[in-house]
């Protein structure tokens, strides 16, 4: 098993640490990841992508080469990071900021993610979070376990109910 993954938006919607997350909750499942990330030199606003490789064997080549998932929660990552998508491979997109889809053979989730943060939980920096609940319910990569410990272990003290809620939301959206 080797699913590999990218998490594309824009700087600022949290997608570096989403990604980190994703991989430290597969470590906690007892498979191997990797996680890198690249983002243009704006602190804020400019494209940036984090890549998640996950597997239950040893990984070779650091780098996303055959994405099976693409998460685009800004048109920009959507045009730009979509190319080389498997065919079979999802596509996740924040319904919000993506109102034109590339063209992809595989399945499509046009998901309101930074509306569902902003409208349920009062703010959209937990759109991230919301995507990780949203990936995992779509292709079980890691367990919900993993993911919410992954996810405690990297928020704020004192966000931890809403971070579990915004993973439960997530979920949610896909069911």
């Amino acid at each position: 098993m080797k699913k590999e993954l990218r998490l594309s938006g824009t700087g600022g919607q949290g997608l570096i640490l989403a990604g980190i997350i994703l991989a430290e909750a597969a470590l906690l499942d007892g498979k191997l990841a990797i996680q890198s990330q690249s983002y243009g030199p704006e602190a804020r606003g400019g494209a940036s992508k984090s890549e998640v490789i996950i597997s239950d064997q040893a990984i070779h080549f650091p780098k996303v080469t055959n994405p099976g998932l693409l998460l685009a929660m800004s048109q920009e990552a959507a045009q730009k990071y979509s190319h080389d998508l498997t065919s079979s491979g999802i596509l996740v997109t924040d319904s919000l900021f993506v109102k034109t889809l590339p063209a992809h053979t595989g399945k499509v989730y046009e998901l309101p993610i930074t509306h569902t943060a902003k409208e349920v939980l009062g703010k959209a920096l937990f759109a991230n979070i919301i995507a990780l609940g949203a990936i995992v319910q779509l292709t079980g990569i890691v367990s919900e376990e993993s993911i919410i410990k992954a996810v405690l272990n990297r928020v704020p003290k004192g966000t931890e109910e809403v971070n579990k809620k915004a993973i439960q939301l997530g979920m949610e959206l896909v069911k």
